[in-house]
């Protein structure tokens, strides 16, 4: 049974993001689910005047590779915690010579090239195909660039991004095909986010902070974690600027397209519904299936 709660906005930090500077009343939540545990537990406050739910992807301490993020338990807690729109953050690699490290890229698409993780919460006993032509929440994107230029940031309003599988940064090959894909960035965690948080019809927004250039540049040095966490600390502190001011502006209430993936989505007959289906989605779908 899906209670009615306060509507929240989620956040979700990835690396060297791993708490909200600010949020009041914080407390600790830990959520079951039946797609397992989540990444850590939730951090749930008040941030000017609205409630927060924010999470670290890759766990405190950064222990969770991308391949082996619990995504679906991660998105699942968000919905039962009330979550309806989430504003996610991630370090990614630059594919275009105008992209500096620095930069921030509100981006609008994905490209899939993951292959080892568990990305949806259908199959097994129901099946739902939901539209995902423009897998990023539009409204929300505009927050986060609104927010940006506000402050003065260099931010690219749109863009691709294509999803790699890591955890291993690119080769140079592979490197170089994702350019002539004409994306903009390249990462590995958010195209799986996106897709759960569509399936559970909650809004998903990303900023992608420029970190390095992959290895295609020729003119600048091989991606390496040193490099990465260097141009972290400056792009987190931007980061959470930009959060503060779209979150500001925006109201969990509000409708929107996303609130309602679902509806022509399950193609199961919900007379063909098993229990263990029902008791493991219903609160994904119980307001599609009720007979």
């Amino acid at each position: 049974m899906v209670h009615e709660q306060e509507a929240a906005i989620g956040i979700i930090g990835g690396s060297g993001l791993y708490q909200i500077a600010g949020v009041e009343g914080i407390e600790e939540v830990t959520v079951e689910t039946p797609f397992g545990d989540p990444s850590d537990s939730f951090r749930v406050g008040r941030w000017h005047g609205k409630k927060i739910v924010f999470l670290a992807r890759h766990g405190r301490g950064h222990t969770v590779d991308p391949t082996n993020i619990p995504y679906r338990a991660n998105i699942y807690g968000m919905k039962s915690l009330g979550v309806r729109k989430i504003l996610s953050v991630s370090a990614v690699g630059s594919m275009k010579e105008e992209l500096l490290p620095g930069h921030l890229v509100a981006v609008d698409q994905f490209i899939d090239r993951t292959r080892h993780r568990e990305d949806s919460f259908y199959g097994d006993g129901c099946v739902a195909h939901v539209a995902f032509s423009d897998p990023i929440c539009p409204k929300l994107r505009s927050k986060f660039v609104a927010s940006a230029r506000n402050l003065d940031l260099w931010v690219q309003d749109g863009g691709t991004y294509v999803c790699m599988e890591g955890p291993a940064f690119s080769t140079r090959a592979e490197s170089l095909m994702y350019r002539q894909f004409g994306v903009s960035v390249i990462g590995m965690t958010n195209l799986t986010e996106a897709k759960l948080s569509r399936e559970a019809e909650i809004c998903y927004s990303t900023l992608a902070l420029v970190t390095d250039y992959d290895c295609w540049h020729e003119g600048e040095e091989d991606v390496t974690v040193e490099a990465v966490v260097a141009t972290l600390k400056n792009n987190v502190a931007n980061a959470q600027r930009v959060l503060s001011g779209a979150v500001e502006n925006i109201n969990a209430e509000s409708d929107c397209a996303c609130h309602h993936a679902l509806e022509g989505a399950i193609m199961t007959a919900p007379n063909a519904l098993s229990k263990e289906a029902l008791d493991r989605l219903g609160l994904l779908i119980e307001r599609h299936v009720q007979n």
